[in-house]
């Protein structure tokens, strides 16, 4: 028993840590692009679905891949996870990027306080869940 509490615990506390850090990290990315002011027509390259079952449920996951060229005349290409489904391979969307990543770029369209409430949600059930972890491994 003492495995569970001086080694997946702690495991458990660095992999919500990194969750945090990639959270927070993609919101700065998607607010980067949406301010940076720069906007291309993408070209989706193709679309895809995936499910996965929770509890007999099926949650499903909208993907895309787009293709666009930056003012600078650089091709780039990215995946995202969330887009519209009615949204097909070789239909067209607007994307917004930031000059210095091009590649970090996004085809949602802003919603900047949406994003912040929500990692704002992430992040206290992501410390929530640490400082009941921490709590249970030092009482023990």
């Amino acid at each position: 028993m003492d495995f569970v509490f001086h080694i997946v615990f702690p495991l458990l506390i660095v992999v919500l840590f990194w969750a945090a850090w990639a959270i927070v990290r993609r919101t700065r990315e998607r607010r980067a692009a949406w301010e940076s002011g720069l906007t291309a027509r993408a070209r989706v390259v193709r679309a895809w679905v995936t499910v996965r079952m929770v509890n007999n449920v099926p949650q499903r996951t909208q993907w895309h891949e787009y293709d666009f060229t930056t003012a600078d005349g650089v091709a780039v290409r990215f995946k995202e996870a969330g887009g519209p489904a009615s949204l097909d391979a070789g239909g067209e969307a607007l994307v917004y990027y930031a000059g210095d990543e091009p590649d970090k770029a996004t085809a949602s369209e802003p919603r900047p306080g949406k994003d912040t409430f929500m990692t704002t949600v992430c992040l206290v059930v992501l410390g929530v869940a640490v400082v009941i972890l921490t709590k249970v491994a030092v009482e023990y």
